[in-house]
């Protein structure tokens, strides 16, 4: 499926592109950014890694890739960055626009089950998974699909554990910064996943919730990052109850909770320890380059 570019902007010697294609899963036009290194242009054959970046709730593709500082790292370690959206936009559906935690700019990273949701185009687990990086990797041949890594903030830190749990081998690492680690005991993932599923689907939302998921990990050790703010008033209100997650992670390997002091929610805490969480990813990408 074709991209259309919208902009090239010149970013740490790479470039950040960005894209927009008709995507099925959604039903609808869907804008992402795309970071390429300079290690593309400097090499055309050879092909670098993709580290998918998962944003939070009001986000689209833009917030991470202005704002996360993400490119510094990946254009010294010679990988592109995926910045897609956090739902389908304007398909007309009555209250997709009424709140900021539900609908519009809040997709959890799941495929609804619930009418209309289902119905009409909410299959972000789907396009994230399966039909924005085939259509990646269709039209930049210099990305390798076979080196892939993922991570996220928030509700994408939630949907970065999440998608690595669900699918072992797929990604190659995760790491996160203030995930929504227990969704079915917060408010946030309470009414999302009400929405979405159905107050009675329980077993559905804990296919999504990686506090769950990890319990029945069989994969290989794990080795998560996750930083969080000791000002982060999300955690202070348990949106976020990274300690269930710790918990239940007990002997499936290691789960690197930093606390960083003094630091919240926002994109600030993001771009100071973006090196770290790159960085991090850089160790799997390119183990075998």
């Amino acid at each position: 499926m074709s991209v259309h570019t919208k902009a090239t902007i010149a970013s740490f010697g790479g470039k950040l592109l960005k894209l927009a294609h008709n995507a099925s899963t959604t039903n609808c036009e869907m804008a992402f950014n795309l970071y390429l290194p300079p290690q593309t242009t400097i090499n055309p054959l050879h092909k670098v890694p993709l580290l998918i970046y998962l944003a939070g709730l009001t986000c689209t593709g833009d917030n991470g890739a202005e704002k996360g500082f993400f490119q510094h790292a990946a254009s010294q370690k010679g990988i592109a960055i995926l910045y897609p959206d956090t739902s389908p936009r304007g398909l007309k559906i009555e209250g997709e626009d009424e709140s900021y935690d539900f609908g519009s700019g809040a997709g959890f990273y799941v495929d609804a089950t619930k009418s209309p949701w289902s119905k009409k185009g909410y299959k972000m687990y789907s396009y994230i998974t399966q039909e924005l990086p085939k259509t990646v990797f269709e039209n930049f041949k210099e990305i390798d699909s076979e080196r892939v890594s993922i991570f996220g903030h928030s509700m994408g830190g939630h949907g970065a554990l999440t998608l690595f749990l669900k699918n072992p081998g797929k990604y190659k690492s995760v790491s996160a910064y203030a995930p929504i680690a227990n969704p079915m005991k917060c408010p946030w993932g309470e009414k999302a996943f009400g929405g979405y599923f159905g107050e009675e689907e329980k077993g559905k939302w804990a296919e999504h919730d990686a506090t769950e998921l990890v319990k029945k990990w069989k994969g290989e050790p794990l080795d998560v990052l996750i930083d969080i703010g000791t000002a982060d008033n999300f955690y202070q209100q348990n949106q976020l109850l990274p300690e269930n997650f710790v918990k239940a992670a007990e002997g499936k390997g290691k789960v690197n909770v930093r606390w960083q002091d003094g630091y919240d929610h926002s994109y600030f805490t993001m771009a100071t320890f973006a090196d770290d969480h790159v960085n991090h990813a850089a160790r799997y990408l390119l183990e075998k380059a």
